[in-house]
C-alpha cells in the first residue's frame, strides 16, 4: 500500500481547474460523465457491508455512507441552480452548509440506496435539460455569493462532472488501499 498525503487523499483526482478553452467536445464528455455517474457510484458501493460504509475516506473526512449522500444533496443543489440559471438573470444562488448537511440524519445513516435512487432519478432529468441547452444558454450563469463571481452553466458543468467523478475517486481509492 502506497503512503498518500491527506492532499493526495482529499484530491485523489486533482483539484477541478478550469480550462482556458471549453470546447463543444470537452463539454460534451462532462454531460457523459453526469450521465454515467450514477452507474459509477453504485459500482463503487457495490458489495460494501454497512460497517465498511461507517469508514472515512480519509483520517477526519466523511464515512463512505456520508460521501455518497453528500453527492446527493449536492446534485439536488446543482439541478436547482442550473434551472435559476436557465429561468432568471443571473441569479444569485442559495449557498448551503455541505458539511452540516452530512451531519443531519439523513445525511449521517440514511440508507446509501436512496441516494443512488434518487441520483438515478435526478440525473436522467438534468441530462434531458443538459442536452437540450443551446449555446447561449450554457453561457448563462448565476452568482455565488461567497465569491461574487459570476459561473457560466458551461464552467460549472465542468464542475460537476469533476464533483461526481472526484467523491466516487474518494471510495474506489479507499477501497483500493483497504482491499476491499
Amino acid at each position: 500500500m502506497e503512503n498518500l498525503s491527506l492532499e493526495q487523499m482529499r484530491y485523489p483526482i486533482g483539484v477541478f481547474k478550469k480550462p482556458n478553452e471549453i470546447t463543444d467536445d470537452l463539454l460534451k464528455s462532462w454531460i457523459e460523465d453526469i450521465e454515467a455517474l450514477p452507474t459509477l457510484l453504485k459500482k463503487a458501493v457495490d458489495s460494501l457491508s454497512e460497517e465498511q460504509l461507517e469508514l472515512p475516506y480519509r483520517p477526519e473526512g466523511w464515512t463512505l455512507r456520508q460521501t455518497v449522500n453528500h453527492v446527493a444533496d449536492s446534485h439536488i443543489n446543482a439541478y436547482c441552480r442550473f434551472k435559476l440559471a436557465l429561468t432568471e438573470d443571473t441569479p444569485t444562488i442559495r449557498p448551503y452548509e455541505e458539511q452540516f448537511w452530512a451531519e443531519l440524519e439523513d445525511g449521517k445513516n440514511g440508507p446509501i440506496e436512496w441516494s443512488l435512487t434518487l441520483l438515478e432519478v435526478l440525473h436522467k432529468r438534468w441530462i434531458v435539460l443538459l442536452k437540450s441547452m443551446t449555446e447561449e444558454q450554457f453561457e448563462r450563469t448565476f452568482v455565488h455569493p461567497a465569491t461574487q463571481q459570476a459561473n457560466s452553466l458551461r464552467t460549472v458543468t465542468g464542475m460537476y462532472s469533476w464533483h461526481g467523478r472526484h467523491h466516487t475517486a474518494h471510495i474506489t481509492e479507499l477501497r483500493k488501499r483497504l482491499g476491499i
